[in-house]
């Protein structure tokens, strides 16, 4: 999982294929089922299959400056 974007969200790349933008980990799943694997969410947020960037499973949006 990279980083969120600019805009919002975290790119979703599966053996080096980006399959698209996810805005939450229902969305993540669903990448992950459409890839041939299934999960739950909460297996998501733990699972050592996923390599969270930068930031954890409760990041989304895009980080603010002030």
């Amino acid at each position: 999982m990279h980083l969120p974007s600019p805009t919002g969200g975290r790119r979703v790349r599966v053996d080096g294929e980006i399959l698209g933008l996810a805005h939450d980990l229902r969305d993540l799943v669903e990448f992950l089922r459409r890839a041939g694997l299934e999960m739950e969410p909460e297996q998501v947020a733990d699972s050592p299959l996923i390599d969270w960037r930068g930031v954890g499973p409760d990041r989304w949006e895009a980080e603010t400056r002030t």
